[in-house]
């Protein structure tokens, strides 16, 4: 049964983030986001926070939290701005946890922890220039030599891919079963920024998330031993699949906090911008906009916090992740939108803050399976045509979960 109220270890850590974004992020962000800066000593407080590991179980460096305190956490981080919620999307959604449910213990002790710690940064690499959505796509491999692997390829629009230190790097490792596009054949790896062969870049002219780094890295050569091998030859499709997962979930909360922030700055603009000597927040077509930007946040929010439950509880949850990224971050792009038509002329500038949340939520309805992907795969669930998978339960009962 899904409890609506949240714990008050919940709503401490809600408060907690909501305070370090007040404090640190919100009085400079809108000159780290003209200048496309990346303010490292951001990265330092979330560390110190702990909520680089939010989710991760203490015994491995995490605050052991549970799935619903990282859905809280990426919804403060995107409300203020999404380059923070990104971050935790690439660094637990998609590389900790992954690790924390494929890896061996050598694995988890070697880079899990310093990960959850803070220590260390993480990132995940499966998109190519020429696969995204199509992962079959991708032309990265690896061949045996010995008892290690050699790594050769290119993952594109990587989040921290100039600032992580450590990389999951998505490859085939069959080269018959590549010729046939048959996933099987792919394999995940462990991949250091100090390993000889790899190299990254900064992609630029983004239209949004100009504060946080985004870019490329390349493998040429790079060797590395079996123990960097990420669950079995072969399960590499599985282990991006269930990563995957756990970034459309980040997503889906994240996105809701764009939502509530274009709702609270149209609320205070409207109560305070006049027009005919009288506010327009009594105008009725101001009040339609307002009036579906809180809609789609109750929808959006109650969504990705039924996800969390099920991940929780250890039931399938992928068609929720899906339906939860797919409907908030189309809800985040119509909420920030009907934002800048409640501040007219002045919603076109960045004096406010309403045309940034547009320019960042662009790119949330196509990372984590585009929004026409995810309109298919609701599609083939509602029609029969897609069965939901039983959940690989990877975290133990949590602080949060315990005393709800």
């Amino acid at each position: 049964m899904i409890d609506l109220e949240l714990t008050e270890e919940h709503k401490a850590l809600q408060n907690t983030v909501r305070e370090f974004c007040a404090g640190e992020v919100e009085p400079f962000i809108k000159e780290w986001d003209e200048k496309a800066h990346y303010e490292p000593k951001v990265f330092q407080t979330m560390k110190e926070l702990g909520l680089m590991g939010v989710c991760i179980p203490e015994e491995y460096g995490g605050a052991g939290f549970d799935y619903v305190s990282l859905g809280l956490v990426c919804e403060e981080l995107e409300a203020c701005d999404t380059f923070l919620r990104v971050a935790m999307s690439v660094h637990v959604g998609l590389n900790s946890l992954s690790l924390y449910s494929w890896g061996t213990e050598e694995q988890k002790q070697k880079y899990l922890v310093p990960q959850a710690k803070g220590e260390k940064l993480a990132t995940f690499g499966l998109t190519e220039p020429n696969a995204g959505s199509d992962v079959v796509g991708m032309r990265s491999t690896a061949r045996r030599d010995g008892d290690d692997w050699i790594l050769n390829g290119e993952k594109m629009w990587i989040s921290l891919a100039d600032l992580a230190d450590n990389f999951l790097f998505f490859c085939w490792t069959d080269s018959e079963k590549q010729k046939v596009r048959d996933h099987s054949g792919l394999s995940c790896f462990i991949v250091e920024r100090t390993m000889p062969g790899f190299s990254s870049g900064t992609i630029h002219g983004k239209l949004g998330i100009r504060a946080g780094n985004t870019g490329f890295f390349s493998l040429q050569d790079v060797r590395v031993p079996q123990a960097n091998m990420l669950g079995k030859e072969g399960e590499g499709f599985k282990i991006a699949m269930f990563a995957l997962e756990n970034g459309r979930y980040t997503v889906a909360s994240g996105a809701t906090g764009v939502i509530r922030a274009s709702r609270d700055a149209s609320i205070a603009y409207a109560n305070t911008r006049e027009v005919q000597g009288q506010k327009i927040a009594n105008f009725q077509l101001v009040k339609q906009k307002i009036a579906n930007m809180e809609a789609d946040y109750e929808m959006s929010h109650l969504l990705w916090l039924k996800c969390g439950y099920l991940k929780n509880a250890g039931l399938p949850s992928g068609k929720a992740a899906s339906m939860a990224k797919w409907q908030s971050t189309t809800r985040s792009e119509k909420a920030a939108s009907m934002a800048i038509e409640v501040h007219g002329a002045n919603g076109y500038t960045n004096d406010y803050p309403v045309e940034r949340y547009l320019r960042n939520c662009k790119a949330a309805v196509i990372y984590e399976g585009t929004r026409d992907i995810h309109t298919l795969m609701q599609a083939d669930w509602a029609l029969g045509l897609k069965k939901e998978k039983q959940a690989r339960v990877t975290l133990p009962p949590y602080k949060a979960a315990a005393s709800a």
